[in-house]
């Protein structure tokens, strides 16, 4: 099993630089199965490794895999413009393992927001490569028609794109709300095509990335938690 020193550890888990991990560890902030731990160079075997900082319980992650409930009015930026940061929705330790957003939500768009540390993870979801299918529901300026569904799914033309681009799903859900699913992820993309089609789009909510929905992660805005490993496998499948 992998083992490391422990200082080491608290500072992967972003506790901080590795000189104030090794003050916590001296001043016996530490416990590993209830008992402090002084000696910053003990070594710690991390696999299914649990400690206690502060009195909170903490568990050993490699990686970690967030998903949050973005609000309004946050940008998905580490060095926003005009709003906050969605960064500031997460614990400070989270800014010390350097994680990100996966890919961005407009500061006016809410939903589900994938955040990590893990580079070749964030790389992955974000190639439009992959066609990761990303659920939204959208509210309309004007009533939802059907010539308005159809434009969606047969596609239509945006400024600087080759072809036409279609919804793989679109479906009415009241008179100025749809759902739609998209895979292509371009820039702006639900509200670009709403635009194009005739229509405007007043506010938007992405409720599923692949089948990890925002239903069952029953987050509330600006409520985030981790996804475990095998939560990740439903990125790559499709939502009912």
């Amino acid at each position: 099993m992998p083992s490391q020193a422990l200082d080491r550890i608290l500072q992967s888990q972003g506790f901080g630089t590795r000189k104030y991990c090794r003050q916590l560890i001296a001043d016996g902030d530490v416990l590993i199965n209830g008992v402090p731990i002084t000696d910053y160079r003990t070594l710690i075997e991390t696999d299914a490794l649990e400690f206690s900082l502060f009195d909170e319980l903490w568990r050993y992650r490699e990686h970690v895999y967030i998903a949050l409930h973005k609000p309004a009015n946050y940008e998905c930026s580490r060095k926003p413009s005009h709003h906050p940061p969605v960064l500031d929705l997460l614990p400070e330790q989270m800014r010390w393992r350097d994680v990100q957003p996966v890919g961005r939500l407009d500061h006016d768009t809410t939903g589900l927001l994938l955040i990590s540390d893990d580079g070749a993870f964030i790389h992955a979801q974000s190639s439009p490569r992959r066609h990761v299918p990303k659920r939204y529901v959208a509210t309309t300026h004007d009533p939802v028609t059907d010539g308005l569904l159809e434009a969606l799914r047969s596609g239509v033309k945006l400024i600087d794109e080759p072809a036409p681009l279609a919804a793989k799903y679109c479906a009415q859900l009241d008179e100025h709300s749809l759902e739609i699913i998209l895979e292509q992820g371009k820039y702006h993309q639900v509200k670009r095509m709403l635009a194009a089609a005739g229509n405007h789009c007043t506010a938007l909510c992405r409720i599923a990335i692949g089948g990890l929905t925002l239903e069952a992660l029953g987050l509330a805005p600006g409520e985030w938690r981790y996804l475990e490993i095998s939560e990740l496998a439903q990125l790559a499948s499709e939502s009912a």
